[in-house]
């Protein structure tokens, strides 16, 4: 009986102690119900401290970046890492949760005028779409039909075209300093070009970013995203990840962003498989998308052949002031100019 006893108490008393070592359980608590808030609002952090742990110091971050517990939110949309790293005792505890900020106002809408209609190979499956110096390029996809080419837009005449190994399927694509960018979709490259020859200068990795999906510049930095919200920024030297937005509205977050195009100090952009035909304008600063361009009918206006898929190309011609329009497997390009409604 002593022996049990003695066992008992040994074990209770390991039982007490680990207890006792356990970090308390905190999370980060804000005013915005379900922690979703508005560009320009004002959100109360505080502490969730179940079991009323000694607290001697909180410091807050939000993506990375030193808060109050009275934040403005003049950032960045999208879904925001809101962390708090709390000293209790001789610990420091860490307490994460995630903040929704959205816009703090709707898209202005606009619609859309052809004033041409030029030929498009309809076995392209287009994936990227960029007028450079004048010229028209074009990325296109699928595993074994994967291209690279240079086209007369007025005529739909091929003047240069390399084919991909067949294990790649070819996505966005953007020229910088007579360098063409093309990324590949799930194969984690992408591939840098020689304008002029079309000659392989090398090739690049994706980092924090999941896939290849759009890609465009500003003449300075490239833009890429990779089928989710974000857009990240690149750098054109390297070609490394060094931040991203997320395309946000008023009352979302909007996910697979497709094919990119730069124009005026904006993005310009598509999202896959979505209900309708439409091109999102977005702040490259915040992600908030300013603008939705309604291109609905125009898929009706092609050759309506077996593949026939979204839209999805956006080449802005600085010359003309226009925007050229095509699709996966469009028989047509259109050249456009929009409209605000």
């Amino acid at each position: 009986m002593f022996r049990f006893k003695y066992v008992a108490a040994i074990l209770l008393g390991t039982i007490i102690l680990g207890c006792a070592s356990e970090k308390p359980q905190l999370s980060v608590k804000t005013s915005a119900k379900k922690n979703i808030a508005t560009l320009g609002q004002t959100v109360k952090l505080s502490l969730s401290n179940p079991d009323g742990a000694s607290i001697n110091a909180i410091n807050y971050q939000l993506e990375g970046k030193k808060v109050t517990e009275s934040l403005k939110l003049n950032g960045k949309l999208g879904k925001q890492d809101l962390v708090a790293e709390v000293i209790s005792g001789n610990d420091t505890i860490i307490a994460e949760s995630n903040l929704i900020v959205l816009n703090d106002k709707r898209p202005d809408l606009y619609t859309f005028e052809i004033i041409n209609t030029y030929p498009h190979d309809p076995t392209s499956y287009t994936q990227g779409l960029e007028f450079y110096k004048g010229e028209l390029y074009e990325s296109t996809g699928q595993f074994g039909e994967s291209k690279l080419r240079k086209v007369d837009y007025k005529t739909g005449e091929v003047l240069k075209n390399i084919e991909l190994n067949s294990g790649y399927f070819a996505e966005g694509l953007t020229i910088l300093n007579d360098k063409i960018y093309q990324l590949t979709w799930q194969a984690d490259t992408g591939i840098i070009y020689d304008t002029n020859t079309f000659e392989k200068l090398g090739i690049f990795r994706y980092d924090l970013s999941k896939e290849g999906w759009g890609l465009c510049n500003d003449g300075t930095v490239l833009y890429k995203s990779d089928g989710s919200a974000k857009i990240w920024t690149l750098d054109a030297t390297t070609q490394k990840e060094t931040s991203y937005i997320e395309a946000t509205t008023n009352k979302t977050i909007i996910t697979k962003i497709n094919e990119l195009e730069w124009v005026n100090g904006a993005l310009y952009a598509n999202t896959y498989q979505a209900q309708k035909d439409v091109v999102l304008i977005i702040n490259p600063k915040n992600g908030a998308v300013d603008g939705i361009i309604d291109f609905e009918g125009l898929r009706s206006k092609v050759e309506q052949i077996q593949g026939l898929d979204v839209l999805n190309g956006i080449a802005y011609h600085p010359g003309r002031k226009t925007f050229f329009i095509t699709g996966k497997n469009w028989s047509k390009m259109f050249e456009v100019t929009l409209q605000k409604k």
